[in-house]
């Protein structure tokens, strides 16, 4: 408990992660404004990590589990404020799906829960991170996004699918002050060494991705906690990206992140038909400055010298690199693509990947006539977006939104709104819906409307998006950018 209740309490879940432990490491230079609480897995590392932290009068370590409901509430007490930055993430999240749906959700729940029983629910906020994972593969035409556009994970990318769950469990809880921020990749440190994971092929070489480094997600996070952040910030969702010196393409990245540890260029040490063509998530946030207006939160540095800084804090090792030859590098590579089970290469020379090798190329054929680097095309797509349709006029204030919008927008994505009526205006009263499949349903307009959730019966598995996509035009603004319309494959 704060010993001081001038200064806010701040329940921080995850601090020993990526993003968590830089969002520790930014409050704890606000301890005049906030007493620090934290709930962390009583592991040897974990102690180890946050060893400086412990003796801290103002930061308090909850040792427990968040997929304890008891250690939850333990941990929230009289928090003012909880950042829930915890849970499985990628590349972990894809060697242990099981686990990574258990944590994500059943952690979501008994925050949500927690906060329920505490007589004075209404003043507290919950941050939730969301994640870009949410909207899967974007391709041209279509690479820029917005919150409110269709909501549906990469084929067997079944850690988007535990953060879709676990958003609509926040946008629906009925709690009156909770956002989500959907969380972009992360820059920092620890990305040099993800290239021995073989999830790194699994991003196409023209994809792309708005990145948000670590240190502004800290600061955003830090900033949220302090006084004069409007009412109307609360009960929405935004995306995290730190704006357009960081829209790059994935060769792009490949391109910096090479040139800052003194590597070859991507040319010398990968093969493009190395790299997946499609299915995983990415996008430039159209919308992303929205939330830099309201909490102002980046850094100005342009992706250039943000990765000289990367390679500069690197350790004495890695500055060897350079000097071993490039077909060395190459080589190693290839073996990381080539990795059992998860490995791009793998994939292909089996039999038993088919499915796999659709998902991700389209097919043996379409992956056999990726060309080399001479006919590659590395260059950017177009830097105007272009917007989908939503399924309603969004230029109607909130306020001014009724039943026929409900209506209209549940048409547009091959459904029904069954309710009769609804308070003008009224985005957070439940309403019933019917997909096109004939599941009903019921959620608010908001997580409809302005979070882009459909009917959650119909999330995967089974993958079954080419059957979706022709009876729902919302989704297939998406899906058909990368998808013949005519197929018909269902992913087990």
């Amino acid at each position: 408990m704060s010993k001081n209740r001038e200064k806010k309490v701040v329940l921080v879940t995850g601090a020993t992660g990526v993003m968590g432990f830089e969002t520790l490491k930014e409050l704890s230079q606000r301890l005049d404004r906030f007493d620090i609480r934290l709930l962390v897995r009583p592991s040897k590392k974990n102690r180890k990590k946050l060893a400086p932290y412990l003796s801290m009068e103002e930061i308090t370590t909850i040792w427990g589990d968040l997929t304890r409901a008891g250690d939850v509430e333990k941990a929230l007490g009289n928090a003012d404020i909880v950042l829930h930055i915890g849970g499985m993430v990628s590349p972990l999240a894809d060697h242990y799906p099981d686990l990574a749906m258990k944590v994500n959700t059943g952690a979501v729940t008994n925050i949500v829960n927690a906060i329920k029983r505490r007589p004075d629910a209404d003043n507290v906020r919950l941050v939730y991170i969301g994640s870009v994972a949410q909207t899967s593969h974007r391709f041209e035409p279509h690479h820029w996004g917005r919150t409110g556009d269709p909501i549906m994970a990469g084929v067997y990318d079944y850690y988007g699918i535990s953060k879709i769950k676990a958003e609509r469990i926040v946008a629906e809880s009925g709690l009156k002050h909770w956002v989500s921020l959907r969380q972009s990749g992360i820059l920092h440190r620890g990305l040099i060494f993800n290239g021995s994971d073989p999830i790194s092929f699994h991003v196409p070489l023209r994809g792309v991705l708005e990145w948000a480094t670590v240190e502004d997600s800290a600061r955003l996070m830090a900033n949220i906690c302090e006084d004069g952040v409007p009412e109307s910030f609360w009960r929405n969702f935004y995306n995290i990206g730190s704006g357009k010196e960081f829209r790059l393409t994935n060769y792009r990245f490949e391109q910096l992140l090479m040139t800052a540890l003194g590597c070859p260029p991507p040319e010398k040490v990968f093969e493009p038909n190395w790299f997946a063509t499609r299915n995983f998530h990415g996008e430039w946030y159209e919308d992303s400055d929205k939330l830099e207006e309201i909490v102002p939160f980046r850094e100005k540095i342009t992706a250039e010298d943000y990765f000289k800084r990367l390679a500069a804090g690197m350790p004495w090792w890695i500055n060897l690199t350079p000097l071993a030859p490039a077909r060395l590098i190459k080589f190693g590579m290839k073996q990381v693509a080539l990795t059992k089970g998860l490995g791009t290469l793998d994939w292909l020379r089996r039999e038993d990947c088919e499915q796999k090798i659709r998902a991700f190329f389209g097919s043996r054929e379409a992956w056999s006539k990726i060309p080399g680097w001479e006919e590659f095309d590395t260059t950017p797509p177009s830097d105007v977006p272009i917007r989908l349709d939503h399924g309603y006029d969004e230029n109607k204030p909130a306020e001014e939104l009724g039943i026929d919008d409900m209506r209209g927008a549940a048409a547009f994505r091959g459904g029904k709104c069954l309710s009769d009526s609804m308070t003008m205006g009224d985005l957070d009263s439940p309403l019933e819906w019917e997909c096109a499949f004939g599941h009903r349903f019921r959620a608010t307009p908001r997580t409809v409307l302005k979070g882009g959730h459909w009917c959650p019966e119909c999330l995967p598995a089974p993958w079954n998006y080419d059957e979706e996509a022709r009876r729902n035009p919302f989704m297939a603004q998406v899906w058909h950018d990368s998808h013949n319309p005519d197929e018909n494959e269902v992913y087990e």
